[in-house]
């Protein structure tokens, strides 16, 4: 990955390569920054003694994960034709973990607890004053969540990268269309992304496997569930994906005879045929409301269809995941540098209000404590501990959760390891309310766990 860099005075320079920012760290000519995403700081250098090139972070906006990436752009002009060429250089990427879910699972334990308090146990007169209004705009908080993160992480690269632009998938699965593919022209029904659309549609739906036979990573084809030829329509809602061998055993059969001898399987696709996506409410929802959040920044916002991004991806033979999504949105002829390792970040929060657990009946069982910070550390810190004596002797790193009586528990990549002293712990990296990792390759993981073992 693309070391991030600043100048004296914390202003973004051009990233550099990891063997260069080793060198500026050992001739002393820079100091570490922030280890995630890793970045440095010169001692010796402004800005304007720089030369900046166009950087963009392109987004990927998803449901439950966000994929971003910080690229390079670079035009030529072809002479004979005299067409622009873009060429995107990927520098860093990242998926962003939401936590979405929890939010709304949270919210949803606490509404029914509070409920039972009020309703079963204790008897409290009805009120209808103490409802808000909520206003125009208003987002469900595991929604609003999705929108805050991202923007945040916006924010923060803008701070460490010299931005000039920002692209967003604006990710919209048009029922509408889908519904009806007639409504709209036939230029875009037949032109080079058609069907991208619906497909991607109908792969997340049925989670990317034969709705009739269940087979993941073949070939899947778009079946219609009632035959075209018995009066089957093009609807979204009649459509779901099968392997070539279930679409060709089918034909023209109608689903109740197909699977007669399987009245689960039956059932089960057809209530799935007429359930929407629900990713695709969420994503839809909160599109237009990031747009806006991203426009505050003052950067040029650009936009590219999601059908675009598969189109790209697929004509420049590129895996799929969330980050290299984002590294293909909008308009692009090439791709340099995608084969990079991706930085996972899980929103994990920045700790809790609530100062008690409770039982199953919503009553408190024990009380927290009223501090944060235990012996100078805080749950989420990021701690190095060089640990001496006892059964765990060796050289630890990873996320901290504290206890008041000072002996903590550290995440590592080998493990939970529990009963760890503060004294042994130094803090690299102070809790920002993210956890961050990222896939090894076999050589590094093998130079990591000969230094940092896993627990006895």
């Amino acid at each position: 990955m693309a070391v991030l860099v600043l100048d004296r005075h914390k202003n973004p320079l051009m990233p550099c390569s990891e063997k260069r920012a080793r060198k500026l760290l050992e001739r002393g000519r820079a100091r570490i920054h922030r280890l995630m995403p890793f970045s440095i700081r010169l001692v010796d250098r402004t800005v304007n003694e720089s030369m900046l090139q166009p950087v963009k972070i392109k987004l990927d906006p998803g449901s439950k994960t966000t994929g971003i990436a910080v690229v390079r752009h670079s035009e030529t002009m072809d002479d004979a034709t005299g067409e622009i060429h873009v060429t995107v250089h990927v520098l860093n990427l990242f998926e962003l973990h939401h936590r979405g879910q929890q939010i709304s699972e949270s919210l949803t334990a606490r509404r029914q607890m509070r409920r039972r308090r009020r309703g079963n146990l204790r008897y409290r007169k009805p009120r209808f004053l103490n409802c808000g209004n909520k206003g125009k705009g208003w987002l469900a908080p595991s929604l609003q969540h999705r929108v805050d993160t991202t923007g945040a992480w916006v924010h923060r690269l803008q701070r460490l990268a010299p931005v000039t632009g920002i692209a967003q998938e604006l990710v919209r699965f048009d029922l509408q269309q889908m519904e009806n593919p007639e409504i709209s022209g036939v230029e875009y029904q037949q032109g080079t992304l058609a069907g991208y659309e619906t497909r991607e549609y109908l792969l997340n739906k049925w989670n990317r496997e034969c709705a009739y036979c269940g087979t993941r990573n073949v070939p899947l084809q778009i079946e219609h569930i009632t035959p075209k030829a018995k009066g089957g329509s093009p609807r979204i809602s009649n459509l779901t994906l099968a392997c070539r061998s279930c679409n060709q055993q089918k034909g023209a059969q109608e689903i109740n005879v197909f699977l007669a001898k399987d009245p689960q399987r039956l059932a089960r696709i057809q209530a799935q045929a007429k359930r929407p996506l629900k990713d695709a409410a969420a994503v839809n929802t909160t599109r237009w409301v990031l747009f806006n959040t991203l426009k505050i920044t003052g950067l040029p916002v650009t936009t590219g269809s999601g059908g675009l991004t598969k189109f790209n991806r697929t004509r420049l033979d590129i895996p799929k995941t969330h980050a290299l999504d984002a590294a293909c949105v909008g308009d692009m002829d090439e791709i340099r540098d995608w084969n990079k390792p991706t930085l996972a970040i899980k929103a994990t929060g920045r700790g809790s209000y609530q100062r008690t657990r409770l039982n199953a009946y919503g009553f408190p069982r024990g009380y927290l404590t009223r501090q944060k910070r235990i012996k100078g550390f805080q749950t989420g810190d990021r701690v190095k501990a060089e640990v001496t004596q006892g059964k765990k002797i060796g050289s630890y790193l990873g996320r901290v959760a504290v206890r008041a009586s000072g002996s903590f528990n550290l995440q590592t990549a080998q493990g939970v390891i529990r009963g760890m002293g503060y004294r042994y712990c130094k803090v690299i990296q102070r809790a920002d309310g993210y956890g961050y990792s990222q896939p090894l390759n076999p050589k590094e993981a093998e130079l990591r766990s000969a230094r940092y073992p896993s627990p006895a």
